[in-house]
This record gives C-alpha cells, structure tokens and sequence, in this order.
C-alpha cells in the first residue's frame, strides 16, 4: 500500500534502519553528540536564531507556542481545522483569543490581519498557518508578518510550519516561531516536534511559562546539547538520518525545487482529466480536490490501486480527498498515484481511460513537455 496521506508520511527505508538499533540512554555523550548535530542540520534547515525538540506532536508545539509568547490577546486564523486549534489553545490557558475565520479554500488577507490589530492594542501574538492541511491552502504568513511587524515590532508571529517546513523555503525575518512536526515532509513518525525562534521570541518567553512545556528550560538544556526532560531518542536518531539524507540527494534547495516540481506536476496532471484543486492559494505540501466522487474515488484508489490518501474532516468529510507531496517521494510512486486517480474516475464512468494524467505527469517532471 503506497501512503500518500499529507502525515504521516512514508519513512524511508534508510532511517527506520537508523531507528532500530538498540535503544540510547539519553543521558550519555554518545546521545548528545547526535543531539548537537541533529540541531546543526536544524539551524540549516529553520534559518532561525534558535531551535528547540520537544518530544510531542505538533500540537504540543502549537501549544508551547501560544502560551510562552501570548500574554493577553491572541489573534488567530481560522480557515481550517488547525487554525481552529490555536484558539482553542489560548482559550483553554485562559487568554483572550480574537478570530479572523474563513472557508477553508480561502487565505487570510494582509489587510485583515492590519485591520484587527489596529483595533485591538491587546493583541500581542499572531497564529497562522502556513500550510493549513485541513484543506491544503497556503496563507500569505510572511507578508502577513512584515505588515505587522510595521505596526508593532513586539507582536510575536506564531507560524505553524507542519506542512511547510521541509516543503519549501520560509522567509523568517518577522516570525518569530516557525514550528515543525516529525510526521510531515521530515519522514518519520510521528512524536517529535521542533520550534524555530527569534531572538525577540527568546527574549519574550524569558524564564518561561508551565512546567513541561517551558520553551525557557529547553533552551537552555538545548544548548547544552542534551533536554529538560526525557528526549525522543530514536526519533532524533531517525531525525539526523532524514536530514543526512536530504543533504546527500543535494541538500534542503533541491529538496525545495523537487517539491515545487512536483506538486506542479500533480495539480496539472489532476487538472487535465477534469478534476478541481479546491484551495484559491494551494500550498505546495498536497493537492486538494473537491469533488461529488470524493469518498467513492478515495475508497477505489485504497481497495483497486493500493494508494492510500486522506480525505477531509467536518463539513467536507466525504467532499475532498488529499495527496500528499511532502519528503523525499519517488517520481515512480507519484506517477501511479495520478495514474492511479484516472483509473478511478474510468471506473466511475466519469471518463474514458487514455493515461492524460501520466503524460502530464511525466512531461512536467522530466521536462518533456513543448
């Protein structure tokens, strides 16, 4: 079965091998000299002043975030299910949470995120996506953050990178915390997330807030190359052997045009026997398509085709099916994974099979098209 679900992604075959080794105490200077390199490869790859593990899911994350650098009022972006999440975060810690919501295929506008914080003098923290998976849209975070950075330099910028980071390059002037999980284009499983920071992000957080979740004591335990608490040993095992691996398929820049091409190439494919990316802004880390054969064409590509992708959640359950386009995806795979959709809509007699999507597919990728 072919795992085409925007995460958990396929874990390649090379870091599951890193991953089965016997277990690491992490207490020793053998897990921290691993740790130490993982973080340099971290660095590379966030562009941030500083980079923190935490052994959770990117809601963890998300959630250290909010309440290590909201104090008052969080403005948050709904056009999606993580979106939502942020202020349900801020909520259940007892800040104000202002919302900004939208259907799930429309991006926040600039003047939106302006227009808010103008009214509002209580607002000192930012929540957006960059890539909301729940529809696979892509918000325009870091214009978003320049503008707001013009208004108020001390409003702290929250983007959730978990299906960005490892998709494409992120400018990170204005952000001030960029976060990442295991299970999306970093191939693993899940468990393990990592926040970027800025510089005035540190300096907010001070000497933190909560016990676990305290962004202060990670960092400093961080910088010493080991953890506050109990580290995710074998995923950061499996994180540096991801992040080698990238650099040895000619780095995080090939990584990025390769996902750029690729998702190019199945929106087009996609596109050319009939179907509609639902998104206005399609974020590179998946192709979203709204369709009235949603469920019937995810069920066929699982039981004919042996390709399993996700589908959608709430009001577009059974409306839209997702294919990931995340990590370091064979073009042989992708290519019977549109194949594979063409096939489906033959069955459902929407179409006469002639291998459209294929050739669209492959002319993209290779660049053999006229």
């Amino acid at each position: 079965m072919l795992l085409f679900t925007p995460g958990p992604t396929p874990v390649p075959q090379n870091v599951r091998n890193a991953m089965s080794a016997e277990t690491m105490h992490h207490r020793t200077p053998e897990f921290e000299a691993i740790f130490e390199k993982t973080r340099k490869h971290l660095f590379n790859l966030f562009k941030t002043d500083e980079v923190v593990m935490i052994a959770s899911s990117g809601t963890g994350a998300m959630e250290a975030a909010v309440i290590n650098l909201c104090k008052n009022t969080l403005l948050s972006v709904n056009s999606g299910k993580f979106g939502e999440r942020f202020g349900k975060i801020a909520i259940a810690h007892g800040l104000n949470n202002e919302e900004i919501k939208n259907e799930w295929n429309t991006p926040v506008s600039v003047e939106a995120i302006v227009k808010a914080v103008k009214a509002n003098a209580d607002i000192d923290a930012i929540a957006v996506q960059i890539s909301e998976s729940a529809g696979g849209l892509r918000h325009p975070v870091e214009e978003i953050a320049k503008a707001v950075k013009a208004i108020n330099p001390k409003i702290m910028i929250i983007a959730d990178g978990i299906t960005a980071v490892g998709v494409e390059s992120i400018d990170v002037t204005n952000i001030d915390c960029l976060i990442a999980g295991s299970q999306k284009a970093l191939m693993l499983p899940p468990g393990l997330a990592i926040l970027g920071l800025s510089n005035a992000a540190i300096e907010t957080i001070g000497s933190g807030i909560g016990y676990y979740l305290n962004l202060a004591s990670e960092i400093k335990k961080q910088r010493q190359n080991t953890t506050a608490y109990t580290a995710a040993t074998t995923l950061t095992i499996g994180l540096l052997e991801v992040l080698e691996s990238i650099e040895a398929d000619g780095g995080i820049e090939k990584l990025y045009t390769d996902t750029a091409t690729r998702a190019n190439a199945v929106s087009s494919a996609l596109k050319a026997i009939g179907l509609h990316i639902y998104p206005s802004t399609p974020a590179s880390s998946m192709s979203t398509v709204d369709d009235e054969n949603a469920a019937e064409i995810r069920n066929l590509l699982k039981t004919d085709f042996e390709v399993n992708v996700a589908g959608g959640q709430d009001h577009l359950k059974g409306k839209i099916f997702r294919i990931n386009q995340m990590g370091l995806i064979s073009n042989y795979e992708m290519a019977w994974v549109v194949n594979a959709v063409e096939l489906c809509l033959a069955k459902l007699g929407r179409r006469t099979y002639d291998g459209t999507a294929n050739k669209i597919f492959n002319e993209i990728t290779f660049g053999m098209g006229k």
